[in-house]
């Protein structure tokens, strides 16, 4: 391991997505690290195929594909609900859970995501209707690596536990927020503030875990 020299400019580490909530989340969770975290977009990027059936083996296609585009260092998150009564889904096509919304007549992306997610909610409440056991968790996985052939990706992923509710509650967050009740925090996800949920959150669990990995092993 190199050390960075100090006084070094922030590494650049492209972050493998286009959500703008994302990657507010992101930055405020990774801030005070020596680097800067951009967005694919910005660079002209596109988002990179999910195949797989592991929100691991999605994240490391993914940060590997955006090394490969940028030719330097990324980051990767694929994160997605499961519910164990459905047999793990929505779990890694959760982004898409209903099929994907028509671009047509949408042009705006953050006004397809939010039809997206409405699908998805509806499509998810529908097939837990009736349905006793509603646990369900959030999941979070995030790779980081220094180039598209690191052979030594960073790895870290967590859980936030909660229950799907019959109906979504609060207006805050995006995806499955409104329907997922954590029983510890008394609220649904959408009905924390964003700091609040920057302290709980499966993304912020596991990008405690990234920030150390990222310290001690890229000296950041």
């Amino acid at each position: 391991m190199t050390a960075r020299a100090t006084g070094a400019a922030p590494l650049r580490l492209v972050l493998a997505s286009n959500n703008a909530r994302k990657l507010a989340e992101m930055r405020a969770l990774l801030d005070g690290l020596a680097l800067e975290l951009v967005p694919q977009g910005e660079l002209g990027i596109p988002e990179a195929d999910e195949p797989h059936g592991t929100f691991v083996e999605n994240a490391l296609a993914k940060a590997r594909a955006a090394a490969r585009a940028s030719g330097g260092a990324a980051l990767a998150d694929d994160s997605g609900l499961v519910v164990p009564a459905l047999g793990g889904e929505p779990g890694v096509v959760s982004a898409e859970y209903a099929g994907p919304v028509p671009a047509a007549g949408v042009p705006d992306r953050e006004a397809r995501r939010r039809q997206q997610d409405e699908a998805n909610n509806a499509l998810l409440l529908q097939r837990l209707h009736g349905v006793p056991d509603r646990r369900a968790a959030f999941v979070c996985t995030l790779v980081a690596v220094r180039h598209a052939g690191d052979p030594l990706p960073l790895v870290a992923t967590a859980r936030w536990e909660g229950v799907v509710l019959e109906a979504a509650r609060g207006s805050g967050g995006f995806g499955y927020d409104p329907l997922l009740w954590i029983p510890a925090l008394g609220a649904s996800v959408a009905e924390l503030d964003p700091a609040r949920k920057n302290r709980h959150s499966h993304r912020a669990q596991a990008a405690a875990q990234m920030r150390e990995l990222l310290r001690v092993q890229w000296d950041l």
